[in-house]
């Protein structure tokens, strides 16, 4: 009892000092805000204050003059219904977990469609920047330019991410995995800087192709089971709580040891000596049509989103 008790305060703390980074534009009662703990819904007067994006993780798709990638916001359809079925978590509206949950969801979106950075309402764009387990942090500028699987991989037995660009990466990703969800398994603090545990999961529909580290083309057959993975973010976020650093600590091969437990690996060599790009030459030409259809698109993974139907 006494732990819990323990556990209760401190996310009430968590929560006090969200809600207060977030709403410096309002009056704001400390004493609402500790009524509520960490996990139970905010009082209504203080979440009217919060960006759409904390409450909604479908919030920056109703940006319908952005700029899209695919001309139109994505469709994210499958991947929240694989996530409600599955998820681990009931982060009950507007709690200190779900407003984080949803200003990833949300961020993932943005980095992942919008092609105009101008146009992210979820980061805070002089000071925004992504790291992985320590690495030089790269900018939304450099995510936009080489897709996010490359920004956040590190080359390996599987997959290069020096040897792949945006389109190859994501196709190799989307067709193996057509849903990624994601959600938030327990914050640790709140603002400036907001930690948490998060958790990836989806199902190996269809062969993994890449390109690996010796410039290998690896084809794994699909073994139709499980890929789940783990890892730590730490977030700094401004008094708007729009992103600012973000710190992602995971193991980078876990994915791939899962995706090769069940099945041979095939390397083969190969050859980018063509007039075709990447993605068609690993993927072959059905790619080309795949393009035109922008409804086939993306993953919902917010730290390896993919392209724009889940």
């Amino acid at each position: 009892m006494h732990k819990r008790s323990h556990h209760l305060r401190v996310q009430l703390e968590v929560q006090r000092q969200f809600f207060s980074a977030g709403i410096s534009l309002v009056d704001f009662s400390l004493t609402k805000a500790m009524d509520s703990a960490g996990t139970e819904a905010a009082p209504a007067d203080t979440t009217a204050a919060l960006p759409d994006y904390l409450l909604d993780p479908n919030a920056v798709m109703k940006d319908l003059d952005a700029k899209w990638r695919y001309n139109q916001p994505p469709d994210y359809t499958n991947t929240r219904k694989l996530w409600a079925q599955t998820k681990t978590q009931n982060h009950t509206a507007a709690s200190l977990p779900s407003l984080v949950e949803n200003l990833v969801k949300n961020w993932e979106v943005e980095a992942s469609f919008k092609i105009d950075i101008s146009e992210w309402r979820t980061i805070d764009h002089p000071n925004f920047n992504f790291s992985i387990n320590g690495s030089a942090p790269v900018t939304g500028e450099y995510m936009l330019k080489v897709g996010t699987y490359n920004a956040i991989l590190t080359a390996n037995e599987y997959y290069s991410p020096e040897r792949s660009d945006f389109s190859s990466s994501h196709k190799t990703f989307k067709r193996m995995m057509p849903t990624f969800a994601w959600e938030v398994l327990e914050v640790y603090s709140g603002p400036p800087t907001v930690s948490f545990k998060w958790r990836h999961w989806g199902v190996m529909k269809n062969d993994y192709v890449g390109i690996n580290d010796k410039g290998e083309k690896v084809t794994i057959p699909a073994h139709g089971g499980a890929i789940d993975i783990q890892g730590i973010a730490i977030a700094k976020v401004d008094s708007a709580v729009r992103l600012q650093a973000v710190e992602i600590f995971y193991d980078p091969l876990e994915m791939f040891r899962q995706i090769a437990k069940k099945s041979d690996v095939k390397k083969t060599k190969f050859s980018t000596e063509s007039k075709d790009d990447l993605a068609t030459l690993l993927h072959g030409d059905g790619y080309a049509a795949e393009k035109l259809d922008a409804s086939m698109l993306s993953t919902g993974c917010p730290f390896m989103p993919g392209e724009n139907k889940e």
